[in-house]
């Protein structure tokens, strides 16, 4: 079923590589949400001696962390990139899937032929199959 939008070959490309760099995404987003949620841990306490304290006021901590967890734009973009990437994956056939985890989450970078062997499809098939992936995963993000 041919898309309404075709996607620029930029952005077939940009979307092609946050297929391949999911579970690094994934890491990086943890690693985020952890900054946000424990800004200072890493601060080094410069108030020595006494004097003007530093410290914060609490207030309200929990609504400050889920106001910046939130506000994030990084945040937010890396976990729309992700959601998209899983919610095209999971209405994937499982042959799709096979090829998702071959071609893209496979830490070997095989050729298309070494593919298509592993998945019993041709060439142009498993061409075709990463063709359909990627241009969902362009409409579900809205991209062009």
């Amino acid at each position: 079923m041919p898309s309404a939008i075709k996607s620029k070959k930029v952005t077939f490309k940009h979307v092609e590589s946050e297929w391949y760099n999911y579970h690094q995404t994934l890491k990086e987003i943890v690693r985020l949400r952890e900054e946000i949620m424990n800004p200072f841990e890493d601060e080094p306490d410069t108030n020595i001696g006494g004097g003007v304290s530093n410290v914060r006021t609490p207030g309200d901590p929990t609504g400050q962390i889920a106001t910046r967890l939130t506000t994030s734009k990084q945040s937010r973009y890396l976990t729309e990139i992700v959601e998209a990437i899983e919610q095209v994956y999971n209405a994937l056939p499982d042959n799709y899937k096979e090829l998702v985890r071959i071609k893209y989450w496979n830490k070997n970078k095989l050729t298309w032929d070494t593919i298509s062997r592993e998945i019993h499809v041709n060439r142009a098939t498993a061409m075709r199959w990463r063709d359909d992936i990627i241009q969902a995963t362009v409409e579900l993000l809205g991209w062009r």
